[in-house]
């Protein structure tokens, strides 16, 4: 291994253990991001050149291996046999982020084009590649543009083909499993609200707004501001809190109740 800090070795080794690539692929992605991991990684997977290159046949075999027998795509069962095969449980959210890089249309499907796709974007054509890309995906969450992404793609990929809207229950679980990630604390406030008050589908923009409430007023909302631009069921969240004694108003602005 080249002389380096412990710092950078300890980087160099990380990237090489995530990536499952050499030292000299290692050294040069974390040199050109100026030894910035994340932004190793990014220069990694998405720089073809930096990746090794993928097996179009092993990656037909492994699209077989999942594929539905009466169709071309890859349905519940083949998902739910390449959760085991990577060893994950298929409730866990780097499935979600998975499906975020094959670009996938519907949840608990994969076309053929999607899944060879999105593992020839991530440099896999084996299992044991798969499983090393696992933590590599995992921390792409920690990213707060990607997570926004990431976020983003659940509403279409979540809802009911055909329709604008994402079924009550469908968002309420991917709420709790993306704000888990987040920790976002008045996410169970939010679905229980919801379960109370709203029992409806949720729409687009009360999905996209609630990431940017989430994100710019804090838990205890005492920058919240009762005369923005939030949707109305958001305001009537915060008068929800504000009934259950979960906030009080002192002044106009809402304040953490005791």
């Amino acid at each position: 291994m080249h002389k380096l800090g412990r710092g950078h070795r300890d980087k160099l080794q990380q990237f090489m253990v995530i990536t499952g690539s050499s030292e000299k692929v290692a050294l040069q992605a974390l040199k050109t991001s100026d030894w910035n991991l994340e932004g190793a990684f990014d220069i990694f997977y998405s720089q073809p050149h930096f990746r090794t290159h993928t097996d179009t046949k092993r990656l037909e075999e492994l699209f077989s291996r999942y594929r539905d027998p009466n169709t071309d795509m890859i349905l519940v069962d083949g998902i739910t046999l390449l959760c085991s095969d990577l060893q994950v449980d298929p409730q866990d959210i780097v499935m979600l982020v998975l499906s975020w890089h094959m670009k996938a249309v519907t949840m608990c499907e994969f076309s053929k084009q999607e899944f060879i796709s999105g593992l020839q974007a991530l440099g896999i054509d084996t299992l044991e590649r798969f499983r090393e890309r696992i933590q590599y995906m995992r921390s792409e969450l920690s990213d707060e543009q990607k997570f926004r992404d990431i976020y983003n793609f659940a509403f279409g990929w979540a809802k009911e083909k055909g329709q604008k809207s994402l079924a009550l229950d469908t968002a309420i679980g991917m709420w709790q499993l993306l704000f888990a990630e987040k920790q976002w604390p008045l996410v169970d406030d939010w679905c229980q609200f919801l379960q109370a008050r709203h029992n409806k589908a949720i729409s687009r923009d009360t999905w996209s707004q609630l990431l940017e409430f989430a994100r710019s007023v804090d838990p205890e909302l005492s920058n919240y501001d009762a005369e923005g631009a939030w949707p109305y069921l958001i305001d009537e969240f915060v008068e929800y809190l504000h009934e259950h004694g979960r906030i009080k108003k002192v002044d106009g602005w809402a304040k953490s109740g005791s």
